[in-house]
């Protein structure tokens, strides 16, 4: 397993405020951006070491307004780490705040570190 969340948040920590690999705390402070690890799996083993790991990231947006241009400055913000979309869709929410969840893939190679999109 290999470690891409400090790389997730920086590129995407300039989006807004409110970015967090939490449930966001500052409601107040709008477009809020949640960011989470769903998985760090084994992709494939190489003598018995790990090669390469299977990643996928989910990214929570909302705000009281569109949740689009949010959504479009994430997606540039991540293509660049090799990662890519594989889904994304508007969440019904309770609390009358546009929500959209989107989710990245790919693969990392272990030892280079360098991420392959599926």
């Amino acid at each position: 397993m290999i470690n891409v969340k400090d790389q997730v948040y920086n590129a995407i920590k300039g989006i807004t405020e409110n970015v967090s690999d939490g449930h966001p705390k500052e409601w107040a402070k709008l477009p809020a951006i949640q960011y989470t690890e769903e998985d760090n799996s084994v992709f494939e083993w190489v003598d018995g070491e790990e090669s390469k790991a299977n990643l996928r990231y989910r990214v929570d947006i909302w705000n009281n307004e569109s949740t689009s241009l949010a959504a479009l400055a994430v997606d540039r913000a991540i293509a660049p780490l090799g990662l890519r979309r594989t889904a994304c869709g508007d969440i019904d929410d309770p609390s009358g705040l546009k929500h959209k969840v989107m989710r990245y893939e790919g693969i990392i190679d272990v030892e280079t570190e360098m991420v392959f999109q599926r």
